[in-house]
C-alpha cells in the first residue's frame, strides 16, 4: 500500500486466538538513511517482512531502525528477529520499555483475559497460544522515547505520546509526508476513521484524551495498523473522536 514517496505500508496476514486480520507495518526509506520500519509484525513474520522489502527493491540488511508504537504482540513480535538479522536500533516509549524487554508481563497477555477463547480452541492451537503467552518475544530497546521528540530521519518524524491503548503508546508523524502512523490509537473500520478498540484498550478514557495530542499536527493522511489508510479530512475526524461524549463501538 503506497503512502507517499519512499513510504509504503506492508499488508501482512496474522492469526491469533483463532482470529485472522491484516496488519500494516510501515516502511520508510530514502538515500543513505536506510530503512525505518514502524512496528514489526507478529512472531514468525520475518520472512514475509523480508519479502515485502524485496518487492520494494530493498534488502533486509537495509533496515537500520525499528520504531515501535507500543508493546502489543502483533507490533513487537518479529522485532527481536529483525534486530538479530540486521543490527537495527529499536525505539519505544519509556512506559512500555520494561514490557517490551521482558521485565514485566505484556499487559494483555494475562491468560485469564483469554480463558474463554482458549477453551473454545482446538487443543493444539490452545497449547501454542498458551506457550506464546507464557513466553512472548522480547527485544532490547536502545532509544527510549518520552513523546515530544523530533527524530532526524526521513525529513523529520514527530513522536506523539498517546497513552491509553497501552501505557506507552506513541504515534509517529512523518512531517515530509503529512502522514500520521497511528499504531492502534486509531483504526479504519468500514472505510471510516474510528477510535481505539474498546476490547483491546487498557484505559479507554486515557486513550480518548490522548487523541487531542494529535491535533497540533498538519495531518493529511493516517495509516492505522488495523484498517489501513484514511485521508478524508483526518484532522476534523480526529477532533470528533477526541470528544469523550462520542459513542464508542465495542470492537
Amino acid at each position: 500500500m503506497r503512502l507517499g514517496e519512499c513510504a509504503e505500508a506492508l499488508e501482512l496476514t496474522m492469526s491469533f486466538m483463532g482470529m485472522k486480520s491484516t496488519i500494516h507495518p510501515v516502511v520508510l526509506w530514502e538515500g543513505r538513511e536506510g530503512v525505518t520500519l514502524i512496528d514489526a509484525g507478529f512472531p514468525g513474520q520475518l520472512p514475509v517482512i523480508e519479502s515485502g522489502l524485496t518487492a520494494l527493491g530493498l534488502k533486509l540488511m537495509d533496515v537500520r531502525r525499528i520504531f515501535l508504537t507500543h508493546q502489543d504482540l502483533d507490533h513487537i513480535g518479529s522485532a527481536e528477529a529483525l534486530q538479530a538479522a540486521t543490527g537495527a536500533e529499536v525505539s519505544a516509549h519509556a512506559a512500555d520499555k520494561p514490557y517490551i524487554e521482558g521485565e514485566k508481563r505484556l499487559v494483555k497477555m494475562d491468560p485469564g483475559r483469554w480463558e474463554d477463547r482458549l477453551k473454545a480452541m482446538p487443543e493444539k492451537l490452545r497449547h501454542q497460544a498458551r506457550l506464546m503467552m507464557s513466553s512472548p518475544p522480547t527485544v532490547k530497546v536502545k532509544r527510549v522515547l518520552h513523546g515530544g521528540e523530533l527524530l532526524p530521519f526521513h525529513g523529520g518524524i514527530d513522536v506523539i505520546a498517546t497513552p491509553g491503548h497501552t501505557p506507552g503508546h506513541v504515534c509517529y508523524f512523518v512531517k515530509s509526508q503529512g502522514l500520521l502512523v497511528a499504531g492502534d490509537a486509531l483504526r479504519v473500520e468500514k472505510g471510516e476513521l474510528a477510535g481505539p478498540s474498546l476490547n483491546a484498550t487498557s484505559d479507554m478514557p486515557a486513550a480518548i484524551a490522548s487523541l487531542k495530542n494529535l491535533l497540533a499536527c498538519p495531518i493529511t493522511a493516517v495509516l492505522c495498523y488495523h484498517g489501513g489508510y484514511f485521508d478524508r479530512d483526518p484532522v476534523a475526524r480526529i477532533r470528533e473522536l477526541a470528544d469523550p461524549t462520542v459513542p464508542r463501538g465495542s470492537k
